[in-house]
């Protein structure tokens, strides 16, 4: 994998983090919205598909 996928997966993994944090926060202030596991659980797996989506598109 190239030094510029790698660094594209370490920042689109820590811009997830964030928004995961975010998403847990909202949800977790505003419990109406959603239960705040579910929120970050589905958050994490749309985080997971796109970093898989990029590591798999550097080899080439």
């Amino acid at each position: 994998m190239s030094t510029l996928a790698l660094l594209v997966v370490l920042l689109l993994v820590l811009v997830g983090l964030l928004f995961l944090g975010a998403l847990g926060y909202l949800a977790h202030r505003r419990p109406a919205l959603a239960r705040p596991l579910t929120v970050v659980l589905t958050g994490a797996g749309v985080l997971v598909a796109l970093v898989v989506g990029v590591a798999q598109a550097g080899p080439r």
